[in-house]
């Protein structure tokens, strides 16, 4: 049993190891570009896009999230297909490259100031997204031992939401700022050969299936996967509960412009402040569950954790509606911060994302742990589908009750009370 010092060193060790330092770093920038440039097009609708279109800023930032999942539903099964029939790193190389291509034609889009423009590059970002997902953490179990994979995937989910916070910091500020979009504009090319560049030294790995033919059927492949992993209950109960975790936390993130906006009467600097916060929490906990479980693969705290976000979700909501509104120009951060509720409710925030942290984690070594070397590139597919539905059917919803006129704070209630009943149908489901 290791102490929290010898598990602090095993996470450095990590990030030393030639076996998976190119790999974070490689996913660490991928990460940080795409919540630069959807922070960024959040904020530039939010604040400037949606005016002049006339069109509803939190109805288009709530699709906006669906264009980016939806490629996860279409190309998942093609893309654990091609994980098991080639070597995986040189796919990570492929998809890396693939970036570069999508962020030049970034760069059109933001000078041309065209809603639709930027949607066409978030949905192609996502493709590109769904590809490098079971490179991902279908590698993991080839490079590393059985003990290490809940401190890898601890690391992965703290740099994926620390690249979240410098990524959704960045992009709002620079696109806001004097001469924002030509900033952005440099900014995701460079990132993205960078990343590239990274992926470079992720040590070639075992092909699985070197036979397998490859089908590219999109529709009927994957309800044919998600059939074939579903059917198997080791496998089922984890997916469903990393599904369900992008789902609400899709919700949130969403939503964070306009609820800065609408409902606390704030500027972009404080919705930037809000994401920040979030992610910084979410990065907390997996270190958190890291030191609690101490290697041991166990989701013994998933079902306490989802009831603990279920809590501090219903005090948001509650804290929300009962702030007055503010009258006259938006508050800066500055002003915001000098209220006490206000305070409260990022600390509502961090609790809400830093208990995210505690319950994600296990459930991702749990997938690796329960699923074979052959399988596992297929489970994480099946498993990035379900994200992407979970995570489509959540904007959807959302984007239904806000133009049905629901205040964000009440889509926040619902989510808690539903959250409850899936942290009882993970305590039922998975062993912990």
């Amino acid at each position: 049993m290791t102490d929290k010092k010898t598990g602090g060193k095993k996470l450095a060790g990590l990030l030393r190891s030639r076996s998976f330092l190119p790999l974070f770093a490689a996913m660490f920038l991928g990460a940080f570009n795409d919540n630069f440039f959807r922070s960024a097009m959040a904020m530039l609708i939010t604040y400037r896009l949606a005016d002049e279109t006339g069109g509803d800023a939190r109805v288009i930032v709530t699709l906006a999230s669906g264009v980016f999942i939806l490629p996860f539903v279409l190309f998942s099964a093609i893309a654990g297909q091609l994980a098991d029939k080639y070597e995986r790193a040189g796919i990570a190389r492929c998809t890396k490259l693939a970036e570069i291509a999508v962020m030049a034609g970034a760069v059109a889009a933001f000078y041309s100031g065209s809603v639709r423009f930027l949607m066409t590059i978030l949905f192609l970002m996502g493709a590109q997204s769904a590809f490098f997902g079971p490179i991902k953490y279908s590698i993991l179990p080839q490079c590393l031992k059985a003990d290490e994979l809940v401190g890898a995937n601890a690391l992965i989910e703290t740099g994926t939401f620390l690249s979240i916070l410098l990524g959704t910091i960045a992009g709002g500020v620079f696109v806001m700022g004097e001469g924002g979009v030509s900033s952005v504009s440099f900014l995701v090319v460079f990132i993205a050969a960078a990343g590239w560049a990274a992926s470079l030294f992720i040590p070639r790995t075992r092909v699985v299936r070197p036979s397998l033919k490859l089908r590219f059927g999109i529709f009927g492949e994957t309800a044919a996967l998600v059939k074939k992993v579903i059917a198997r209950r080791e496998a089922a109960f984890p997916i469903f509960g990393i599904s369900w975790f992008y789902a609400v936390g899709g919700i949130f993130t969403s939503q964070f412009p306009g609820y800065a906006k609408t409902v606390l009467g704030a500027d972009s600097n404080v919705a930037t402040l809000m994401l920040a916060v979030f992610s910084f929490g979410i990065g907390a906990g997996s270190i958190a569950c890291s030191h609690l479980l101490k290697g041991e693969i166990s989701a013994r705290y998933t079902p306490l954790a989802a009831v603990a976000i279920s809590a501090l979700s219903l005090l948001l909501a509650a804290l929300s509606a009962w702030r007055p509104a503010e009258s006259g120009d938006l508050l800066t951060i500055w002003r915001f911060l000098l209220s006490p509720l206000n305070s409260v409710i990022l600390l509502c925030l961090f609790g809400i994302s830093f208990f995210g942290g505690i319950y994600i984690v296990p459930l991702y070594a749990v997938m690796q742990n329960s699923s074979s070397e052959r399988d596992l590139a297929g489970v994480t597919a099946c498993s990035n589908v379900m994200d992407a539905f979970f995570m489509a059917a959540s904007a959807a919803a959302a984007a239904l009750l806000l133009a049905a006129g629901l205040r964000i704070p009440s889509i926040f209630s619902i989510m808690a009370v539903l959250n409850l009943a899936a942290a009882k149908l993970l305590r039922g489901g998975i062993k912990v």
